[in-house]
């Protein structure tokens, strides 16, 4: 007989019960716990590193399982057992989409995990917009999703200008304390917000532009590097040993694609789905969802070309075109057609330049990651691509080898092109 799961009920959120949240996009998750907060969830998000967390995910997952699993099961594991929460008082949350491998397999390894330490008890919630599971005491409504989306849409302004500017501010830590101020600043407006957010996200983008082109800043030249890859380990400092902060420290121009770009893709790829059986209305429903966002990351390009002294992201429509004779629209597993996509976007943004991070034994992830680099560079001969593999058994040492080979002929390519660019 199967077993069936412990589910998080309306006794427990009355309780009080503290639900962890593994850690990903730092500023991201900060501004959705807050509205969550609102909704009387007290959750708390794990900023916990160090090698013990793969350690403590490879006591209780299989070494063969994929890297963010390891991490994510292990940080989850590590909280518990450190003292510092009841477990009789604690929900663990993972976030799903409904496709395949992280996307929906998580879950089971967290729960064999649990049992498998002690904590059978302990129930996990699937945060998924696509209702894999019922919890009495966790309900996604309308106007949460609506917060949700600016959220989003915030925190993806914050991390692409903090990107932009860091790397050339006067005084080093800048642009990260007016990114902090900012977050507390939405998250306190978010977690409250009624009525209509249009008219007050744009006054808020403007204001937010304003204040990071005052920071001062260096007038001078760096190497633009991009960063792709499976979903965590692409934005997880935990998951890519902090290649950001690597990347920065050698001279670099961080550039990440927002987290918007996934959202859209995943109702995008499903708004495409054949219209037959019962999954034509889910279809209708994910094209609105598509066309909604669509406009939402508009009114930011917009705004940010009107401001004019930071550079916007890429309209989605134009990334979806990117593919054509390259990959197809149905290679949708995992981060699918959209990590080559990504690629080609950052190229054309001349981001010529890109470390592709992924998880060792993540199939997707090699196929159009790994494996879309040799027809990329079939028609970008001038793009210079390094796959990082991140796995529990891979030694930083050669992950930092790597990526010094990669900004080495990244360099010895700016120093070939300035001559040409000069005459």
């Amino acid at each position: 007989m199967q077993k069936t799961y412990q589910p998080f009920t309306a006794e427990m959120k009355a309780a009080g019960y503290t639900i962890l949240v593994p850690n990903m996009l730092p500023m991201h998750f900060r501004l959705l716990l807050r509205i969550f907060g609102h909704y009387g969830y007290n959750m708390e998000l794990l900023t916990s590193t160090g090698p013990q967390i793969s350690e403590t995910g490879l006591k209780y997952v299989h070494n063969d399982t994929c890297y963010p699993a390891i991490l994510v099961i292990g940080q989850f594991l590590h909280a518990i057992q450190s003292g510092k929460y009841d477990p009789h008082k604690v929900a663990l949350m993972l976030f799903q989409t409904g496709g395949g491998c992280r996307a929906s397999n998580y879950i089971s390894l967290l729960r064999k995990a649990l049992e498998k330490a002690g904590y059978g008890y302990i129930p996990v919630i699937s945060f998924s917009f696509a209702g894999i599971e019922k919890h009495s005491g966790f309900r996604l409504t309308p106007i949460m999703i609506y917060h949700m989306l600016y959220a989003v849409l915030y925190a993806d302004l914050l991390m692409s200008l903090v990107n932009q500017v860091r790397p050339y501010e006067v005084r080093a830590g800048e642009s990260e304390e007016l990114a902090e101020a900012w977050t507390n600043r939405l998250a306190d407006e978010l977690a409250v917000a009624k009525g209509p957010q249009g008219r007050r996200a744009r006054r808020n983008i403007a204001a937010i532009l304003m204040d990071f082109a005052r920071v001062p800043r260096r007038q001078e030249t760096r190497l633009k590097v991009g960063v792709v890859g499976e979903i965590y380990v692409k934005y997880s400092p935990l998951g890519n040993n902090n290649l950001e902060a690597f990347l920065l420290g050698e001279g670099a121009e961080v550039v990440v694609p927002g987290l918007l770009d996934f959202c859209m893709y995943s109702v995008y790829s499903v708004s495409r789905t054949r219209k037959i059986d019962m999954r034509w209305l889910l279809s209708h429903f994910n094209g609105l969802a598509y066309r909604y966002l669509r406009g939402k990351q508009a009114m930011l390009i917009r705004l940010m070309r009107e401001h004019g002294a930071f550079d916007p992201p890429t309209p989605f429509d134009h990334t979806v075109s990117l593919t054509r004779g390259v990959i197809g629209l149905g290679v949708k597993m995992g981060e699918g057609w959209l990590l080559t996509a990504e690629m080609l976007e950052l190229y054309e943004k001349g981001v010529h330049n890109i470390v592709c991070t992924q998880p060792f034994g993540c199939l997707p992830n090699h196929i159009c990651g790994k494996g879309m680099m040799k027809p990329i560079k079939d028609r970008h001969p001038d793009i210079n691509i390094v796959a990082i593999d991140y796995d529990a058994g891979a030694t930083r040492v050669n992950q930092v080898n790597r990526l010094k080979l990669m900004l080495s002929n990244a360099r010895m390519n700016q120093r070939e092109a300035a001559p040409a660019q000069s005459a």
